[in-house]
Formats: C-alpha cells, structure tokens, sequence
C-alpha cells in the first residue's frame, strides 16, 4: 500500500516590508510521501517570497506539467511559475514559454555551485527567469520549525528573511544566481 500525504495546517503571518504586502494565510499544505521536511519549508519560504490573494500551491508532484506553486490570473494565465530544486534546461524552457515570470528556488548545499557551473550558461538566455539559491544551514534550520499545526511569521527587509514560530527564529538570507535584484 502506497503512502499517503502528511497534511499540515499552517497560520502565516507575512510582514514585506520590501514589497509592502502585510498579510495572513490559512494554508493546508501536502507533503508528498518522498518530500523531506526541509524541502516543505523551502516551498513555504517560497510562498511567503511571492506571497499574493493569487498564489497557490498546485498539485505539484502529482503533475508532471504544472509548477507546484503558481499565480494565475482570472483569465487563467501564468504570472508566476515557481519551481524547486536543481531543473534541468528543457524543463525551465518550457515554464519560461508558458509564463510571464519563472523563479527556480535551489537548495540542497555543496550541489548547487556545481549545478549552476554547468547550467548557467543556457539559463542566461531567459529574461524572464529568476534564481535564488537558498543556503544549506538556513534550509536546515528551517526543517526544525516543522509540526503539524504551524503558526509562523515572516518577516522580510532588505533582502533578508526572519522565520518564527512561538520558540524560535530563522534568519534566511537568499542569494540571487540570476536575475534582478528588486
């Protein structure tokens, strides 16, 4: 018998003091059965990155030709395409063609220099793709603040990114492989 899900329930309070966007989110989150707990946090950080009344996490790993997190508009086209991990040029070709704005949020360490040696060069043609690379230690310490029932704030200035829960914080500083820095 396959896995199921795990299903978290989580309050976000959102403070962008970069984009000026002030706001909570109820979110109902699925963790696929081979998702790790840093990568769920990853996909929240992301959310909070773009956060918008629009964005919403697809069904993702379950579908082979959606992103897992999006923002469409009400005539159903792509604003937003956000992606994770180390993808392939095919696969950010296709998102890039498909949307208005593409961001591919990496993480996983020591992998990524190497990743990006090898990819930068055909990733530089996309004016409409972005990077952020997430460093190891914050992805880490983002995967201790994991529960079922999550109650978290973001809080982000200047480029930089505050994680809490009710005990703890997380300073999350992303860096920009490609793209504008706004």
């Amino acid at each position: 018998m396959a896995k199921k899900a795990t299903v978290f329930k989580i309050a976000i309070q959102i403070a962008d003091m970069d984009r000026g966007y002030y706001q909570d989110h109820q979110l109902t989150v699925a963790q696929h059965p081979s998702e790790t707990d840093e990568r769920m946090m990853v996909r929240l950080l992301a959310f909070a990155m773009n956060a918008s009344d629009s964005l919403t996490f697809s069904k993702g790993l379950c579908v082979d030709d959606e992103p897992e997190l999006w923002d469409k508009s009400l005539s159903d086209e792509i604003n937003l395409w956000v992606e994770f991990g180390q993808s392939d040029e095919k696969w950010l070709r296709k998102a890039c063609g498909r949307a208005k704005q593409v961001q591919l949020i990496t993480y996983g360490g020591r992998s990524v220099p190497i990743w990006w040696k090898q990819n930068e060069p055909l990733l530089e043609r996309y004016s409409n793709l972005t990077i952020w690379n997430i460093p190891e230690e914050a992805v880490k310490a983002m995967g201790q603040l994991v529960g079922r029932n999550m109650s978290l704030q973001f809080n982000i200035c200047e480029g930089q990114i505050w994680i809490s829960d009710n005990d703890n914080s997380v300073l999350v500083e992303p860096e920009l492989l490609k793209g504008v820095q706004e």
